[in-house]
């Protein structure tokens, strides 16, 4: 038996590849299929079910295109009602695969769908359980996200949470290890560890949610507690998931369409797309097409795009370093944006040769900041979230979080000058270019973030205070 996780560090997501004798599962599998197909195909095996564990809201599911590919049947949990075939599965129900079984665990919660694949070796005994959104390291899954579907609150989701977990998860052995969906990172949860197992002994041991002590209400008021709003795409890809969507082949045939300057700026003006410029920020900040936003393509990309970019639908063309076109397209394409429609040849450098016009942001270093500091009273933005902001900031400064940009407008004056910055100089090139397209031009931005603040030592900091997990969250 050979058991591979199969992690995506900047969805925070993990896919499962399991195979026994020849024969193959793959769990939650990423949008892009092709590596699960080779892989079997490499060691002989025949993918005999995809399992999901439910509709997942944070990334697009490669189900369907893996049936597609290797005709092997998409497997739900009980009450699953997707608009194409598949195996609804029901409570206990089990699956041979070579010589081991997975039972079906259904454990409605976080979705009312939701199920745990528990996996036995060839002699019956329980190895692991493959665990979806229902247990994560160090947390459980949110159980705000279904509540509109379901036509049920928040409480009575954690509640229905609170049950699966106390009559179907922790009764089981605490040799078992758990793999879950999701790590630190995933706006699925919000306290999860960056371990990506664990045995199911430990998580008794040490995730609150699993406290033997615990009562019903009291999970109920810690598993809400605290919980921010979801990102807008989220019901947009349960919706993909569901329904069903383009193949990955012909998102990428869409996008990989390479234009001159001149091709570029014309569907720029023609087509309503968004320029979304993927190079790293400080490039960006030297030199960008006038009003593209700029979303690193090595920092956290898809979840925000996710939470920048409202429509899935919206049309894109990108700006990227040369050679990672298909990567961005695909990476897009996890988070359900699928309308990228072409990308600049050459990048920003063909661009600038065409003599085009350019825009920049204003860039200092923390010693910069300083002296203006020292110099007079300035406004200084920190665009970190609640949390990072309450354990230490500049004093002084204004916490505008880039997740709720659009919130932020009516405090801002197109007028004054900003000096912008975030943890390490990710979020605030975001946050300038987003603000810049909509006409605020007096933008500084601070480059290293407050991390090079405080490395520096000569800008006044609040005291350290150790934030909540509600604070944080």
């Amino acid at each position: 038996m050979k058991i591979e996780q199969i992690y995506t560090g900047c969805l925070a997501q993990g896919a499962y590849y399991i195979e026994s004798d020849g024969e193959a599962v793959v769990i939650d599998p990423l949008r892009e299929v092709e590596p699960y197909i080779q892989k079997a195909k490499r060691n002989g095996a025949t993918i005999k079910y995809v399992f999901e564990t439910h509709f997942h809201a944070d990334f697009v599911s490669g189900h369907l295109d893996l049936f597609k590919e290797s005709k092997a049947p998409i497997v739900y949990g009980p009450t699953a009602k997707p608009a194409f075939d598949a195996i609804i599965a029901k409570d206990g129900q089990e699956f041979k695969v070579g010589k081991v079984t997975f039972k079906v665990l259904h454990t409605p919660g976080h979705t009312m769908e939701s199920a745990c694949y528990l996996l036995k070796d060839e002699n019956g005994r329980d190895v692991a359980l493959f665990s979806g959104d229902t247990l994560f390291i160090g947390d459980v899954g949110r159980p705000d996200l279904a509540q509109k579907a379901e036509h049920i609150t928040q409480e009575e989701l954690a509640g229905t949470l609170f049950d699966s977990l106390r009559s179907k998860v922790m009764p089981l052995s605490d040799d078992i290890i758990v793999y879950p969906a999701h790590g630190a990172g995933s706006a699925c949860g919000k306290n999860m560890s960056k371990e990506t197992t664990d045995t199911l002994g430990h998580q008794k041991q040490t995730n609150y949610a699993l406290r033997a002590n615990m009562t019903r209400e009291e999970f109920i008021k810690e598993v809400t507690e605290g919980l921010t709003t979801p990102p807008a795409y989220f019901p947009l890809n349960v919706m993909l998931n569901k329904q069903g969507y383009e193949s990955i082949g012909e998102v990428l045939q869409r996008g990989k369409h390479a234009l001159s300057p001149a091709e570029f700026e014309t569907a720029a003006n023609e087509t309503g797309a968004i320029v979304l410029d993927t190079r790293d920020p400080q490039s960006f900040a030297g030199g960008f097409i006038p009003n593209s936003v700029n979303i690193g393509i090595a920092g956290n990309f898809a979840p925000w795009v996710g939470a920048l970019i409202p429509d899935i639908n919206q049309l894109i063309l990108l700006v990227t370093d040369e050679g990672t076109e298909e990567e961005v397209i695909t990476r897009l394409a996890r988070v359900g944006y699928d309308y990228t429609i072409g990308y600049l040849k050459g990048g920003f450098a063909a661009w600038k040769e065409a003599g085009k016009q350019t825009d920049h942001i204003i860039s200092i270093n923390a010693a910069a900041l300083s002296e203006k500091i020292k110099a007079g009273n300035i406004a200084v933005l920190d665009v970190r979230k609640p949390g990072e902001f309450i354990s230490e900031h500049v004093a002084g400064a204004l916490n505008l979080p880039l997740d709720n940009i659009n919130d932020h407008l009516a405090v801002l004056n197109k007028e004054q000058t900003y000096f912008v910055h975030c943890a390490g100089g990710y979020r605030s090139v975001i946050f300038n270019s987003i603000l810049k397209a909509r006409g605020f031009d007096h933008l500084i931005d601070i480059k290293g973030g407050f991390n090079a603040i405080k490395e520096a030592g000569t800008i006044p900091v609040t005291d350290y205070v150790c934030p909540s997990t509600l604070a944080n969250k």
